[in-house]
């Protein structure tokens, strides 16, 4: 990737000075979502070094080297969004809500919805933990019209003759 190009991370600044030098190691993440971004970078440029790094001490032999390259490496990386970030109990903790956007080997769209636990050991950011965020059910806010139904519009006809058409 070119240093000069947007970051994949979405800041809007450029790959240069935002997440290359995270992952290149020359600066530590200030903060969850710093590192968050780094990572969602380092998986659009297939960086599994950084991403098995930044992970919690504790939590690395979840990471299978094989099964992240090949996610990283198959999938077309189409934008990060983070919806919120939170400060834990205590200021060695930090949570992020994020959406990373990709599609599946070129094919299929997916927005991977997390909520990630970052926790920091000497002074260093880690990702944790993360969960997936399930989807909110749509819910109706009124009754649904039925075609033989009279129309909400208030024309006396059925829905099905009126506005259903």
């Amino acid at each position: 990737m070119s240093e000069t190009m947007k970051c994949p991370c979405c800041s809007g600044k450029t790959y240069e000075e935002c997440c290359s030098p995270v992952i290149k190691g020359t600066r530590k993440a200030a903060t969850p979502e710093e590192l968050m971004r780094a990572r969602y970078s380092a998986y659009t440029q297939a960086e599994i070094d950084f991403i098995i790094d930044s992970t919690h001490p504790d939590q690395r032999n979840a990471s299978d080297r094989k099964d992240l390259q090949a996610w990283a490496e198959t999938s077309q990386w189409l934008g990060l969004n983070i919806l919120k970030t939170e400060d834990g109990p205590d200021e060695n903790t930090g949570f992020v809500e994020f959406i990373a956007s990709y599609n599946e080997q070129g094919v299929v769209r997916r927005d991977h919805h997390e909520y990630s636990e970052f926790r920091k050991v000497d002074g260093e950011w880690f990702f944790y933990d993360g969960k997936i965020v399930a989807p909110v059910p749509f819910v109706r806010q009124k009754p649904k019209v039925g075609p033989n139904d009279p129309c909400p519009c208030g024309s006396g006809k059925k829905y099905k003759k009126c506005c259903g058409k």
